[in-house]
C-alpha cells in the first residue's frame, strides 16, 4: 500500500506525516490491519527497539473532584462507587511504588484528584517524592496534579519530579463539551508550564465517545506541536455513575488503527497505552506492543487492570523486553532537545548507551468524551462484538486500601 509504504519511510526519518494520511490510517480497513500494525511496529522498532517501559500508578488522593470532566469517575457529582480518601502520607505512598518499582517499573506517577494543587499540596508532594527516592534514587517520577500556578512546576523540579502530566484529552473544538469548569487553553497552559520549567512534558488524549477521526488527529497534531515528550492514549472506561456510563464504541481494531496513527504522527515519541487498555483492547493487547512502547503496570487510579505478572508475561511472550532502570526512553536527539540542547543528533533503534537518551512519561487512565458519530469514524461495538462491561472492575485494592496492591 502506497500509504504505509509511505508512512514508513517518514517515519523512520522521524518526520511528521500530513494530516490527511493520519487521517487515512483511521479510514484503513480490517483487512489491512495488520499490515497497518506491521508499519507502525517499523517506526516503532526504529526508535525504540524492543523495549517496553514500565510505569506504576500511585493515586494519592482519590475522588471528590469539583471539576466536571464527563469522563471522570472522580468528578463533581460522580456516583461512581469508587474508593474515596484523602492525602496519602509519604510512607505510605512510598511503600505503594515500591510494590511497582519490585515489579518493574521504572517510573512512578503520582496522581491526586483536583483542580490543582495548593502551596501545601506541593509540599506534601515534594515529601513523597523524597520517601521515594530516598528508597531507590534512580526511579523516575512524573507527577499529574491538575492545572499548575505559577512557580509550581518550578517547585516540583527542585524536589526531584522529573516529569508532569497533563492531558489535553480531545480536540479544542469541542473541548467544551467534556468539560465546563475549566478549558482547553487551561490545559494547554499547564503543559507549557510544566515544560518550560524543565520537566519532561507528557500530554494525551481520550478515545472511544464517538468522536470524529478530524478530533482524534486534531489532538494528536496539537501534542506533537506542544513537543509531548509522551503520550499517554487512554480509551475511555465507561464507568457507571458517569454521564457516558452507556457509551461503547469501541472495538479492539478501532483501538490499534488509533494507536498507529499516533505512532506514525509521534515516530520518535513515547507512546504509552493508558487506561483501557485491557477493557477495550482484550486479547489484541500484544499487537498493541508493537506500536506503543510504553505501558501502566497493573490497576489504575479508579479501575483494576490485569494482573501485573500478566502484563510481564504478555511483554515476554509478544519477543519484547522491559526496559531496565538505567536506560533511557527517547532517542538521543529528542533527549537532548528536552534538555536543552537542541544541536544534537542521532536516534536509538536498539537500546542506547548509558546517558544516551532522555526520558517520557504519562498517567492520567480515566476515559473520554467529544461530539461526533459513528459515521464520523468511530465503530460502535455491535451486536456480533458486545461490550465487555464485565471487565469494568473498580479497584479495591492498592495504595488507600488494606489490601496489598496487583504489581
Amino acid at each position: 500500500m502506497d500509504l504505509l509504504d509511505t508512512l514508513t519511510a517518514k517515519g523512520l526519518r522521524g518526520e511528521t506525516p500530513t494530516r490527511e494520511e493520519a487521517l487515512a490510517v483511521l479510514a484503513t480497513t480490517d483487512d489491512e490491519l495488520l499490515d497497518v500494525v506491521a508499519a507502525a511496529g517499523r517506526v516503532r522498532r526504529r526508535w525504540f527497539g524492543r523495549r517496553v517501559k514500565l510505569n506504576y500508578l500511585v493515586n494519592l488522593k482519590s475522588g471528590l473532584c469539583p471539576e466536571d470532566c464527563s469522563y471522570c469517575s472522580q468528578r463533581l457529582g460522580s456516583k461512581a462507587e469508587i474508593l474515596k480518601y484523602t492525602w496519602l502520607k509519604p510512607g505510605e505512598a512510598a511503600e505503594a511504588a515500591k510494590a511497582g518499582v519490585s515489579g518493574g517499573a521504572k517510573r512512578v506517577c503520582l496522581v491526586a484528584s483536583g483542580r490543582g494543587p495548593t502551596d501545601r499540596d506541593i509540599d506534601r508532594v515534594t515529601d513523597t517524592v523524597a520517601a521515594i527516592k530516598d528508597a531507590d534514587p534512580a526511579v523516575e517520577v512524573c507527577a499529574c496534579l491538575g492545572l499548575l500556578s505559577d512557580n509550581q512546576a518550578e517547585r516540583l523540579k527542585a524536589a526531584g519530579v522529573d516529569a508532569y502530566n497533563h492531558n489535553l484529552n480531545t480536540s479544542e473544538g469541542t473541548y467544551g463539551d467534556i468539560a465546563t469548569t475549566h478549558t482547553y487553553a487551561d490545559r494547554v497552559d499547564t503543559v507549557q508550564k510544566a515544560h518550560g520549567a524543565g520537566l519532561s512534558a507528557c500530554s494525551g488524549l481520550i478515545a472511544g465517545m464517538g468522536e470524529s477521526d478530524e478530533d482524534l488527529v486534531d489532538v494528536v497534531f496539537a501534542l506533537r506541536e506542544l513537543g509531548s515528550d509522551s503520550v499517554p492514549v487512554n480509551f475511555l472506561i465507561p464507568f457507571e455513575g458517569t454521564p457516558l456510563a452507556k457509551e461503547w464504541n469501541l472495538t479492539p481494531q478501532r483501538c490499534l488503527r488509533i494507536l498507529a496513527m499516533v505512532r506514525f504522527v509521534n515516530p520518535d515519541t513515547e507512546v504509552r497505552i493508558a487506561g483501557g487498555r485491557e477493557v477495550h483492547l482484550r486479547t489484541m493487547q500484544p499487537l498493541g506492543l508493537h506500536l506503543a512502547n510504553s505501558i501502566f503496570l497493573g490497576d489504575y487510579l479508579t479501575s483494576e487492570g490485569q494482573a501485573g505478572q500478566a502484563d510481564l508475561d504478555m511483554i515476554r511472550d509478544a519477543g519484547f523486553e522491559v526496559e531496565g532502570m538505567g536506560e533511557g526512553t527517547l532517542p538521543r536527539h529528542r533527549a537532548d532537545v528536552a534538555a536543552g540542547a537542541a544541536d544534537a543528533t542521532g536516534g536509538c533503534g536498539t537500546a542506547p548507551a548509558a546517558g544516551a537518551c532522555g526520558t517520557g512519561g504519562g498517567c492520567g487512565p480515566c476515559g473520554g468524551h467529544a461530539h461526533g458519530s459513528a459515521d464520523d469514524g468511530a465503530v460502535a461495538a455491535g451486536a456480533d462484538d458486545e461490550a465487555r462491561t464485565d471487565l469494568v472492575r473498580v479497584r479495591r485494592r492498592g495504595a488507600g486500601t488494606e489490601l496489598a496492591p496487583n504489581a
